[in-house]
């Protein structure tokens, strides 16, 4: 089975009741663990971002805690992890700002953690690519935000 396009779907949409609508969106919420995720951004966490960031931020360096140390593949797998994660959370805002706050704060995390980033040349990537997918988003981003973020990323190029 083919799946509408997107057009068709809005223009259905529109054309539907308000139950309908709650019926559909709620159905969807059922379906997968994801689309619940993302309605509870939408109707709870989008109005004040800034506590969500927050919220991120602290989900994050607990998971950094909790990280296994013992071995660097570990500590591969736990980065691959938060990063799948951290990804899930930056997609649903939608915000080229959210994004970079969030992946600066990760790179930050990951100098401050003792992690020996450059023994290890996945981890060095990891954070490499990291640091890349920054630079590119700041450079799409309005000139009076730009200038903070690219202070805090010279920063963290230095320190590298």
């Amino acid at each position: 089975m083919k799946a509408a396009a997107l057009h068709d779907i809005k223009s259905e949409l529109t054309n539907t009741s308000k139950t309908q609508l709650i019926d559909l969106c709620l159905r969807l919420a059922k379906f997968k663990k994801e689309n619940k995720e993302l309605l509870s951004y939408m109707l709870f966490d989008s109005v004040d971002e800034q506590l969500y960031v927050e919220n991120i931020k602290t989900e994050l360096l607990f998971q950094f805690g909790e990280m296994n140390t013992t071995h660097l593949y570990f500590v591969k797998k736990s980065l691959r992890k938060i990063l799948r994660v951290l990804t899930k959370y930056i997609r649903y805002t939608g915000s080229a700002e959210v994004e970079v706050k969030l992946l600066l704060f990760f790179c930050l995390t990951l100098n401050k953690s003792g992690i020996p980033i450059n023994k290890n040349p996945v981890i060095k990537n990891i954070y490499q690519n990291q640091l890349k997918k920054v630079s590119k988003t700041i450079a799409g981003m309005h000139e009076d935000l730009q200038y903070e973020y690219v202070k805090e990323l010279a920063q963290l190029v230095r320190e590298e």
